[in-house]
């Protein structure tokens, strides 16, 4: 291995690589390297990613050209972060309606797309993904060296437990267990009676990691629970999600440690920026998501202006492959919310760090009578009372011209069955820590424990009602 373990692109790696077993990092140079040095290197490596782009995707080239953006202009990072427009979901979604099925931003022949997956599409036209065979290799290989970051090794056996269809995440943990040289144990979901099957089988194979979803993972030690399975008898030594936030929400993460006894990881980005490009900081500790920058380039940003803000404070990832060919997404705009710094990290990594991890979606926020609230926090908030039964729905609904939050929430077994006095004084507190946290007055609806179903994907727990309050009064001011 040389020059940042033969960074190259497009990139090609040695398939029979693997660190030592007593190695922390999987490439020891790139991952510790001071940060301007490799900010250098980046710097070259996005001259080589935007002159490939201009030349295969017309895409890229109209786009740039409308903003008089030339690859030849691309002298430092700033000019990168200031003059390379950014790219939204429904810019993908109409250059593949114009261009079906991939879009004109593939930038590989037809014939060299080796998976097809995409986006569910349940906000519009879905979002299809041609992953070249050398770019499946490539996730494949950097999956596997994020595994290896958390702790995983060759002969390891990892379980999969998350929906094997269009959804790129399980493939792509997948990929990674089997380039690591691990044990695959790709069990998957959704099937009805699955979880309970599933308990079973972690029961007998014990093995050393979980994938799935935060939500998938408190529902299955619930229903482990009811197979009279302690969840602690799979023996786990960590479990890692993406897919939905919460693997960093204080109140969710805890609950899954002391649920499994094991480490708890938060991963993820973008499908469409597959691979993850975060984990958390070391095999040992848990202080956030790390910025893998020489994979994905990562950039927070303000929503508004879309200009990256200082390390410190809020703003909206904005996504950049440095690794990928076929699809290469180039200042693609997550819409997620986080907070980055660029300090110290306990693995001796060198990349900055999201250290509460992403905290949910922009577009996910919703504004209850002036305040802007973010679905994690009542996450938040609820896995930390006592009593909390895991899970609850966020209803908001218009009562007159006043927007209203009713918040549902299961108790726990025993405050269910102590019912009466125990379950009115458990609504109070909940009322109470609600207001502390949002700042405003919630109703809350305490309902019968499983009453709420659950999900072994992403969890959907906002229901707005508003427009169907519009609705039904534009409807009697036209009967008027």
């Amino acid at each position: 291995m040389h020059g940042m373990e033969s960074w190259s692109f497009p990139t090609v790696y040695d398939e029979t690589y693997l660190p030592r077993g007593d190695s922390r990092y999987w490439f020891a140079v790139r991952e510790t390297m001071p940060p301007a040095q490799r900010e250098q290197a980046i710097l070259a490596r996005l001259q080589e990613v935007c002159a490939y782009a201009y030349a295969h995707a017309p895409f890229y080239r109209r786009r740039w050209d409308e903003a008089g953006f030339h690859p030849r202009q691309l002298k430092s990072l700033e000019d990168f972060e200031t003059r390379v427009p950014v790219v939204r979901k429904a810019d993908l979604r109409a250059a593949q309606t114009a261009h079906p099925p991939f879009g004109d931003y593939l930038c590989v022949p037809d014939s060299e797309v080796f998976h097809v997956h995409g986006t569910s599409g349940t906000t519009g036209r879905p979002t299809a993904f041609g992953v070249g065979r050398a770019d499946w290799r490539t996730m494949a290989n950097a999956h596997a060296r994020i595994m290896w970051g958390m702790g995983l090794r060759p002969g390891d056996m990892i379980c999969v437990a998350a929906v094997f269809s269009l959804y790129l995440g399980s493939w792509g943990a997948l990929a990674g267990a089997e380039r690591l040289h691990a044990k695959a144990f790709p069990f998957g979901a959704g099937a009805p009676g699955m979880s309970a099957r599933l308990a079973q089988w972690l029961h007998i194979m014990k093995p050393a990691a979980f994938y799935g979803t935060p939500s998938y993972a408190i529902h299955l030690a619930e229903v482990a629970r009811e197979e009279r399975i302690d969840p602690r008898e799979f023996r786990l030594k960590c479990l890692f999600f993406s897919g939905e936030p919460g693997a960093s929400v204080p109140g969710v993460k805890d609950r899954i440690e002391d649920a499994y006894g094991a480490r708890v990881y938060d991963c993820g980005s973008m499908a469409e920026m597959t691979p993850w490009m975060n984990v958390a900081g070391s095999e040992q500790s848990n202080q956030g998501m790390l910025c893998w920058q020489d994979i994905v380039y990562t950039e927070v940003c303000d929503p508004a202006t879309m200009v990256r803000v200082p390390y410190g404070q809020r703003g909206t990832p904005v996504y950049t492959h440095l690794e990928r060919t076929s699809q290469p997404m180039i200042r693609l705009l997550s819409g997620d919310l986080t907070l980055w710094v660029n300090e110290e990290n306990p693995c001796g990594r060198t990349y900055p760090r999201l250290p509460q991890g992403i905290f949910g979606r922009i577009d996910d926020m919703f504004t209850i009578r002036g305040e802007n609230i973010y679905p994690s926090e009542i996450d938040a908030a609820l896995n930390q009372l006592s009593g909390y039964g895991g899970e609850h729905r966020i209803v908001i609904t218009r009562e007159a011209a006043m927007d209203e939050l009713l918040l549902r929430v299961e108790p726990d077994d025993g405050i269910h069955r102590a019912g009466g006095a125990a379950i009115e004084r458990f609504g109070g507190e909940v009322a109470h820590r609600l207001q502390a946290v949002l700042g405003i007055r919630t109703k809350v609806e305490i309902v019968a424990p499983n009453s709420i179903p659950r999900t072994d994907f992403k969890a959907r727990r906002v229901i707005d009602d508003r427009e169907v309050f519009r609705s039904m009064n534009a409807l009697l001011q036209k009967n008027d």
